[in-house]
């Protein structure tokens, strides 16, 4: 039997593998199970750059809230927020302005539960419950609405989850809900996993198998097909670009590893 943490709701099926919990992995979080820690062991067989590739994410995510902050937008709703492992929105953007608002939104108990716990004490920040799949339980929830104020621009940040929402289950309509309870001057964030650009696209089929074992499998997309995800949102320069090509803080250089470039981050402005 598999000993349960302390940090562990109760209810938690600690043989399924989570997502959001392979991601903290990837990052050096801590609050992730051995069952987790096998699909990112499969991962990193298959693409060694696994985790730099989620770490260019996260650097990724860091500049686009920075950009949002420059255009004067105070305000954040981060759906797929997953586990609050070290440089997430809140500790970014009230580093440079404390009263900032953020909502973290996630579906997954662990990710809810730890995120409370770091946000506890933090009036600006807060974490719900809720799935990105039924957007309008999000934008109704309680949480959102006593934080947020959808009069005034709001960045929507979209970082590594449309990756897990097939076509089948719509995800332009579902970006499209949302995109409309949006305030003129808003943002919209997407980052996705690609097999375009890098020279393993073979290795990303490996981390696809490997996201097979969860609840929740990997599925890849061109810039092409992200581009309707950006419908009524004006895309800003440099587009639909790899993850490190997106306004870098530093350019990226053959020395690099080449696996982040299986991932395409973009940014939306809702005019």
């Amino acid at each position: 039997m598999t000993d349960r943490p302390s940090w562990a709701p109760q209810g938690i099926d600690l043989t399924v593998p989570s997502v959001s919990r392979v991601y903290d992995y990837f990052l050096g979080g801590s609050h992730n199970f051995e069952v987790d820690r096998e699909v990112a062991r499969r991962a990193v067989k298959a693409l060694p750059g696994a985790p730099k590739i989620a770490q260019a994410n996260r650097a990724a995510m860091r500049r686009a809230v920075r950009f949002a902050m420059d255009r004067g937008i105070t305000q954040f709703l981060d759906i797929g927020s997953g586990i609050p492992t070290f440089g997430n929105v809140h500790e970014v953007a009230q580093a440079v302005d404390p009263g900032v608002r953020v909502v973290y939104i996630d579906n997954d108990p662990v990710a809810v539960a730890h995120s409370r716990a770091v946000l506890e004490g933090n009036e600006w920040a807060t974490v719900a419950a809720a799935d990105l799949r039924d957007p309008r339980s999000i934008l109704e929830h309680t949480e959102t609405r006593r934080l947020l104020d959808f009069d005034r621009p709001i960045a929507l940040m979209l970082v590594a989850v449309v990756p897990f929402l097939p076509d089948e289950e719509h995800p332009a309509e579902v970006i499209a809900t949302l995109r409309d309870a949006l305030a003129p001057g808003s943002v919209v964030v997407i980052t996705h996993a690609t097999l375009e650009n890098g020279p393993a696209a073979a290795g990303q089929r490996g981390v696809q198998q490997a996201y097979q074992r969860t609840n929740t499998p990997l599925l890849m997309r061109t810039a092409a097909e992200l581009e309707p995800f950006f419908d009524g949102f004006e895309i800003v320069e440099p587009g639909i670009v790899p993850l490190p090509f997106w306004r870098p803080d530093t350019p990226h250089t053959d020395e690099d590893d080449p696996s982040v470039l299986h991932g395409l981050a973009g940014v939306g402005l809702k005019a």
